[in-house]
């Protein structure tokens, strides 16, 4: 887990979370990069991957943007200043990104999106913009710094004409300067600005997932009782929750977002747990690809980085959800199934190879440095 220095765990969960941005100094310790820029350049050519590179500066608010998958050759092309590489979702295909999100467990694991890195030339930026997310950005290599400000984040407040979205006003409130192993942690709709510091810059953006009124209402076919740019807020978790589960509180806390008497513990473990398009897609690729595999007895198998889990205990019954259904879980011990849930992991016995097998041609991958079919770095 991170270390929050000053502060414990459990005052980030009750003043910070959502609420305040925060410089976390030294919260990895000794924290390597675990992708060199060469290697994400790579990445970005592999059409697995989503990929963008952004140049421009707010100096002149000369912008532009290319995405990817790109050729080798762009980035000789590239100036020696003001641009910035971007790739989505890595966390899908390498098990060392992947693993990072262990450190951030204090908060529900079902509520992660992915995981972005970005690296960044001398003065490289996307500009200033905020997202309706949060997000910790962990500085990998090189130095950062970070412009926040609370102010004129409205959705009328962005540049004309240009293809990104890019503050017109924006005054920061806060300076701060990033190093490897800081984090800065951004609540939903605070404004900030990143600009690199050296000529070789990465930062590793974990996001997490957002669910605005009309995607709830639209996804558990509830009628539009809210202002549809209105987005949930998390209760307050406590320190102790378990990383893949859904606790009451959260129904409750949806129940009275959406303005409903009544909301069912499946329709919101389902909704949480349901992949996106690109993510389904990824899955059915890999799925053909490795149906052959064998289940081997003594052997350690993890988790898809592609799926989602989360589980509820619902009238002393223990309740799993996969991949926005409902997996029904036979002949195994209950501690067993929560056990897999958070840790994303089972080593095959006499005792849980049928759980296994259950779960194995859609859900397992043999070796943890094995996460999907990708010829990359």
């Amino acid at each position: 887990m991170i270390h929050f220095g000053s502060i414990s765990r459990k005052q980030f969960l009750q003043d910070y979370w959502q609420k305040k941005p925060l410089l976390i100094k030294n919260a990895l310790p000794n924290f390597i990069c675990p992708l060199s820029p060469d290697e994400l350049a790579g990445l970005s050519c592999e059409e697995e991957f989503e990929s963008r590179i952004i140049t421009g500066s707010i100096k002149n608010n000369l912008w532009s943007l290319n995405n990817g998958p790109f050729n080798e050759d762009i980035f000789s092309k590239l100036p020696e200043n003001d641009w910035t590489l971007l790739v989505q979702g890595v966390d899908r295909y390498i098990s060392n990104i992947y693993n990072l999100i262990n450190e951030f467990d204090f908060i529900p694991r079902w509520r992660f999106d992915d995981i972005m890195i970005s690296f960044a030339s001398m003065g490289g930026s996307v500009g200033p913009h905020y997202d309706h997310y949060d997000v910790f950005l962990l500085q990998g290599l090189g130095s950062r710094k970070w412009f926040i400000s609370t102010k004129d984040c409205s959705p009328d407040n962005y540049l004309s004409n240009i293809p990104l979205r890019i503050m017109e006003t924006f005054h920061e409130e806060v300076v701060w300067v990033a190093e490897p192993g800081d984090i800065v942690y951004i609540p939903p709709k605070v404004a900030h600005h990143g600009i690199s510091l050296d000529k070789e810059c990465i930062t590793l953006s974990i996001g997490y997932r957002s669910y605005s009124a009309q995607e709830l209402a639209e996804k558990l076919n509830l009628s539009r009782n809210k202002k549809l740019e209105e987005y949930y807020i998390d209760p307050i978790w406590t320190s102790n929750l378990q990383p893949a589960e859904i606790p009451q509180i959260v129904i409750e806390q949806a129940k009275s977002f959406l303005n409903i008497d009544y909301l069912s513990e499946e329709q919101i473990g389902c909704f949480i747990t349901k992949l996106d398009s690109e993510d389904e897609r990824r899955l059915n690729d890999f799925i053909n690809y490795e149906i052959n595999e064998k289940l081997e007895f003594g052997t350690t198998y993890y988790f898809n980085p592609l799926c989602r889990i989360a589980y509820q205990h619902i009238k002393n019954k223990l309740m799993v959800f996969i991949n926005g259904e409902v997996f029904k879980c036979s002949n195994i011990n209950e501690q067993t199934v929560i056990d897999f849930c958070n840790k994303r992991q089972l080593k095959v016995n006499h005792k849980n190879h049928i759980f296994a097998e259950q779960l194995m041609a859609l859900y397992f991958i043999k070796e943890k440095n094995q996460t999907a079919n990708c010829q990359t770095a």
